[in-house]
C-alpha cells in the first residue's frame, strides 16, 4: 500500500475524509485514464464535473464502509475544484460506481463513458483538515 501512495502522489492529489474515505484526484488526461481505468476498484465512486474538462475523482473506502451524502458531496466539490469550473458558483458533478466507468473505443486520452450517474449539485472546493 506504501508504494501504491508513493506512485499516486506523482499522479494525483489525495485527500482524506473523516479518516474513512480517500479522495483522489488526477492531475492530467493521462493520469485520470490511470485512475479511472486501471486504479479504480469496481466499488470505487468516481466523479467530474458535466461538461467541463477537469479531474476524474476516485473516492476509495480505507475500510469497507459506504460513503454518506456529505461525504459524497466533499467528493464532488473536490471535482469541481480540479476543473475548469474552479471560480464558478454551483455546478453538476456526475457521481456513478467506478465499475459503469468506460472508454469508448478510439476516444482521446482520459475521455471516458459512464453509466448510472447520479448528479451532485456543488460548489468547488477542498476538504476541510
Amino acid at each position: 500500500m506504501i508504494n501504491e501512495i508513493e506512485t499516486l502522489k506523482k499522479i494525483a492529489y489525495i485527500y482524506y475524509l473523516d479518516e474513512e474515505f480517500a479522495v483522489i484526484a488526477g492531475r492530467t488526461s493521462k493520469d485520470n485514464e490511470y485512475l479511472s481505468l486501471k486504479f479504480a476498484s469496481q466499488k470505487d465512486w468516481w466523479f467530474h464535473v458535466r461538461s467541463v474538462p477537469g479531474s476524474h475523482v476516485i473516492m476509495r473506502s480505507l475500510g469497507n464502509k459506504e460513503p454518506d451524502r456529505r461525504q459524497k458531496e466533499v467528493a464532488a466539490a473536490v471535482a469541481a475544484y480540479h476543473s475548469k469550473a474552479r471560480n464558478a458558483g454551483v455546478v453538476p458533478v456526475a457521481c456513478t460506481r467506478a465499475i459503469n466507468v468506460s472508454k469508448p473505443s478510439g476516444s482521446p486520452v482520459g475521455t471516458v463513458r459512464i453509466k448510472k450517474e447520479e448528479i451532485i449539485k456543488t460548489r468547488p472546493a477542498l476538504p476541510e483538515k
